[in-house]
């Protein structure tokens, strides 16, 4: 069993060594990628490296899920996984040379957007096609959508129209009350979620999924201690940040070089880290654990905007770079749909295949927009 396990951690090795090898000799790899096939093979080790080393984390974050319950398992997965992502904006915009002062809202868009659009679409989708009608705990999901929709919209549309600081940027004042309110709100809707009301995350014991479902859920993972998973988890994230860092320079490059949309940066960034908890929630939802789902998908776009705001805007005052965070008429207008479909979406207990369609095409007019303005 010990034997089977360190086999199954093949993904550290393969992370620390590339890890190893970047500090070494990655500042001579990187400083050239005019080669077309050099580019591909650095690109492609990287971001595979990296996303096994993401689907990892969310393995032992689910193991941890399955000891500590809900919703202290999503709130680990969700948290793990918004601090790679805050990582891996940081180590971009420090990289850049001056064209990723949008990337952070690039990144929050393309996150609401695969979230809610993407992988809540299919969720919704796969369940629905399985189990017809699927049934959550709707206080949880109305908490989630009372913080999303006022930080979204404060974070990410209100910038484009303030007027105290030239383009859609905000002042010092108002960043600095934008942090200040993004972490009060998030830490005030955390003691819900784990102190005061930890059942409006917990699926309700009439719509809890056969045990059958949740056996098959969790069958191919060895779940261990807590420590032992805690400490897998801190250490295929370190690397993770490292790495961040050394990917931002084939990102930054290959978009200035194919002329490509800027917010095609922030795309990627937010791909490669929600590819896992992607898998995660149709996992779950194919199990009939859509409550685990809803906390998964609106768990992780909550975390996302409330703690990628102020990370960003502190970035922004640490390196004297402004952040611009204020959306174009085109995405404000993808955002509030994507919201108020949300908010139709979770507005009742039961879902259905139609609601999961719809979502998806949200997201595919989503990527249309991105490159046909």
């Amino acid at each position: 069993m010990p034997g089977k396990s360190l086999t199954r951690e093949w993904p550290l090795a393969a992370s620390l060594v590339t890890t190893l090898l970047y500090l070494l000799f990655g500042k001579g790899w990187l400083a050239d990628l005019s080669s077309p096939l050099w580019f591909s093979l650095v690109t492609l080790w990287l971001f595979a490296v990296m996303g096994v080393s993401a689907f990892a984390v969310v393995r032992h974050a689910e193991c941890l899920a399955e000891r500590l319950g809900e919703p202290f398992g999503t709130l680990i997965l969700t948290l793990a996984i918004t601090g790679m992502e805050v990582m891996m904006i940081a180590a971009v915009m420090y990289a850049g040379k001056g064209e990723n002062a949008t990337l952070a809202r690039d990144a929050m868009l393309a996150v609401v957007m695969i979230v809610l659009n993407g992988m809540t679409g299919l969720a919704l989708i796969v369940g629905g096609l399985r189990y017809h009608e699927q049934t959550y705990n709707l206080q949880g999901a109305s908490a989630f959508l009372a913080v999303i929709l006022p930080l979204s919209v404060l974070g990410l549309i209100l910038p484009s129209y303030t007027v105290s600081a030239p383009g859609p940027v905000l002042s010092t004042a108002q960043a600095i009350f934008l942090i200040v309110m993004s972490v009060v709100l998030y830490g005030v809707f955390l003691a819900i979620q784990t102190l005061r009301h930890r059942d409006y995350f917990i699926a309700p014991a009439v719509q809890k999924p056969p045990e059958s479902h949740v056996a098959a859920f969790t069958a191919h993972y060895e779940i261990r201690g807590v420590a032992y998973h805690a400490l897998l988890l801190v250490a295929y994230v370190l690397p993770f940040v490292v790495l961040s860092k050394q990917i931002a320079m084939p990102i930054d490059h290959a978009i200035r070089t194919l002329h490509a949309p800027v917010a095609l940066g922030g795309f990627l960034v937010s791909v490669l880290v929600l590819s896992p908890e992607s898998l995660g929630a149709t996992r779950a939802a194919l199990a009939n654990q859509l409550q685990r789902s809803v906390n998964i998908l609106l768990g992780s776009v909550l975390a996302s905007i409330s703690l990628t705001i102020p990370a960003v805007l502190a970035i922004g005052f640490i390196i004297d770079k402004n952040v611009v965070l204020g959306l174009d008429p085109i995405n404000s207008i993808l955002l509030m749909l994507t919201l108020i479909l949300s908010t139709i979406t979770f507005a009742s207990p039961r879902t259905n295949v139609l609601l999961g369609a719809v979502h998806v095409l949200m997201f595919c007019a989503y990527i249309m927009f991105m490159f046909e303005r």
